[in-house]
């Protein structure tokens, strides 16, 4: 029962991932860069989850050593600052389908990069054939009938930098969350994200008007956005992720990704009224097969070797 509820929440974080490029491209209608609304939702996330620290004994500062601290610095550059600029950055030189593609693509590279140092975590047989499987079904739901790319070196190397990001971001949260508390580690990632951007920022210095007093002429739907993104999108998803990937492993966990394109279809099918292809169907079909695959044989694996 436990282990259903763990897929639920990575659902969930998945569905809420899948849909806030809507609020992201409102904000950046609004006239914000995709810098300064990536600052403003973690500062949020921060800002909130640091109160909630303070309250809870002991309150924990730093990590156990310097090498732990410094894989907290890899978490955040990883998972937060490099991420968020590498994949909006690339949107502005290639087209949202190569970037959602590529980045959607990031639980093949993560479960290689894996299985370089972690034995327990590798892929076998049938894992291999779902998590392929659910690969080609993220191709087929991306490009929906529609079999062009339009290749762009810059931006598609961008995209594939995000997709390493994170592939590098699951692989040092195995060490991370076998040492440290979710809200630790999440506090951490937050916290070095904001304080990897100040390099961001000497070099674009225009645009830290972020930190004047325009925000507080911000539209009050502009804040709303910003408030989903940070409390919602930023806290309470980066919690649950980091939360569940300790129970369920890197690999499970990472493969939720294939699942963004279709939560982005849907919402848009419920809320944009667009048309379900029946090309979307089958590439969910060969997702859900994928994933159902790749997760059963990890569960005997586990009970095998004791993993988790």
């Amino acid at each position: 029962m436990d282990r259903i509820l763990y897929h639920i929440v990575a659902f969930l974080v998945v569905a809420v991932w899948g849909v806030t490029f809507v609020f992201t491209k409102l904000l950046l209608m609004d006239g914000l860069t995709a810098a300064q609304i990536f600052v403003m939702r973690f500062v949020v996330a921060y800002v909130l989850l640091l109160c909630y620290s303070l309250t809870r004994k002991p309150f924990r500062l730093l990590a156990s050593s310097w090498k732990d601290e410094l894989l907290m610095v890899g978490l955040g550059v990883t998972g937060g600052s490099l991420y968020f600029l590498t994949e909006n950055s690339a949107m502005i030189y290639t087209t949202t389908t190569n970037t959602s593609l590529i980045v959607c693509l990031c639980p093949l590279f993560a479960a290689l990069l894996i299985a370089m140092f972690y034995r327990s975590e590798r892929l076998h047989g049938i894992q291999i054939v779902g998590t392929l499987m659910a690969a080609v079904g993220v191709v087929i739901v991306v490009l929906n009938g529609r079999f062009v790319l339009h290749l762009s070196p810059l931006g598609d190397t961008l995209a594939f930098a995000a997709c390493l990001c994170w592939a590098f971001y699951s692989l040092l949260m195995i060490p991370a969350t076998r040492r440290y508390n979710t809200v630790f580690i999440t506090r951490k990632v937050f916290f070095y994200g904001l304080l990897s951007m100040i390099p961001y920022f000497m070099i674009r210095p225009e645009e830290t008007g972020i930190f004047n007093a325009s925000i507080l002429h911000l539209h009050l739907s502009t804040l709303l956005n910003l408030l989903f993104l940070g409390c919602i999108a930023s806290m309470l998803c980066f919690l649950a992720w980091n939360w569940v990937m300790k129970k369920l492993g890197a690999v499970v966990l990472t493969n939720y990704v294939y699942f963004n394109p279709v939560t982005t279809v849907i919402f848009a099918w419920l809320i944009l009224s667009e048309r379900i292809t029946l090309y979307f169907i089958i590439g969910t079909l060969l997702i859900l097969t994928g994933m159902y695959l790749c997760n059963k044989r990890v569960k005997s694996n586990r009970q095998i070797t004791g993993y988790g």
